[in-house]
């Protein structure tokens, strides 16, 4: 055989190679991370959702690789991203960071499975046609957080006793954003508290809100389940603290760091079971076959150093119904 001719036959070998040794070798599969957040502040998040996968066996670097999309907080982003990861022939979209993300990723694709979290009924945005059997390429974790806006209002009430105005922190962009201000403004009037509605879609946007906030007076501040605000916790709790508002948040990891309270499901566990979702789908299984999870819990948490510090006085019988109470 002539030289050029070997050569030729061991080059077509090598491109070949990485088909050819799939029967040798362990195969990897490829999952795309889909999320409006950033990922630094979706750290902990990130870290169930690889626990999920650990449960059913699959280990990143080992038998599965991540490849993440951030859109931190530009929602415009999303489209594009998940266009991308749909581009690398990913075996499955995991969509984080709310009903965005899923949105953007369904659009792109009806055939690689998606595994999302939201905070809201995917049936009412779209997302699936039945919570048990939801057909087509999505299922995954609904927490319902967006749904316990006025649950948080009258647990801030409770702190925040009298008839001052309750603020409510929207993200006009966000696709439930009136479904939950509708939530909002009817538990208000049932307990005589005007309502007082601020819009936040940027950067921008966020200070201007909190100085209208001080102009109305408001007593307390509710922040609706938003992942541009997730990505914006520690500015949000330090103008909080700078105006002296007593807030309300959906999940802990805001009174962890040093916001006053929270009220609902725990965001670490349903990433935790997305996870473990993504794996069974790795394995065969079908999302049109997996219902969509919720959960059965949800969490109070204060932080009484931040409610002292506020010069708050928390009831016992609300200390009593609090999950974790920060000292």
């Amino acid at each position: 055989m002539k030289r050029r001719e070997f050569i030729g036959l061991v080059g077509s070998a090598a491109a070949a190679w990485p088909l050819a040794s799939r029967a040798q070798q362990p195969a990897i599969s490829v999952v795309g991370f889909l999320s409006s957040r950033s990922a630094e502040e979706a750290a902990v998040h990130t870290a169930a959702f690889r626990r999920g996968l650990g449960e059913t066996g699959f280990v990143e670097g080992q038998n599965v690789a991540i490849v993440f999309r951030w859109a931190e907080g530009h929602y415009e982003r999303l489209p594009a991203l998940a266009k991308e990861l749909v581009d690398l022939r990913v075996s499955v979209v995991m969509s984080g960071g709310g009903s965005s993300s899923a949105l953007a990723a369904k659009a792109v694709t009806s055939t690689v499975p998606i595994v999302f979290v939201i905070g809201d009924d995917p049936v009412q945005v779209g997302l699936t046609a039945k919570f048990n059997r939801p057909g087509g390429n999505l299922t995954g974790v609904a927490f319902l957080t967006g749904e316990l806006g006025a649950k948080r209002l009258g647990l801030i009430c409770e702190v925040v006793p009298g008839n001052s105005a309750i603020a409510l922190l929207l993200n006009p962009d966000n696709p439930t954003a009136e479904i939950h201000r509708k939530d909002v403004q009817a538990a208000a009037q049932a307990l005589e508290r005007r309502l007082l509605t601020l819009h936040a879609r940027t950067d921008t946007d966020i200070e201007p809100s909190f100085a209208m906030l001080k102009q109305e007076q408001a007593g307390a501040l509710i922040v609706q389940n938003e992942p541009f605000f997730d990505s914006r916790r520690d500015r949000i709790m330090s103008l909080a603290a700078r105006n002296a508002v007593p807030a309300i948040y959906h999940i802990r990891e805001f009174p962890e760091a040093g916001g006053l309270m929270s009220y609902g499901a725990s965001l670490a566990d349903s990433y935790r079971q997305a996870g473990s979702y993504v794996g069974r789908i790795l394995k065969g299984e079908k999302p049109a076959d997996l219902p969509v999870m919720q959960p059965t819990n949800f969490e109070l948490v204060i932080n009484m150093k931040t409610a002292k510090a506020l010069g708050l006085t928390v009831s016992p019988s609300l200390l009593a119904r609090a999950d974790e109470v920060i000292e």
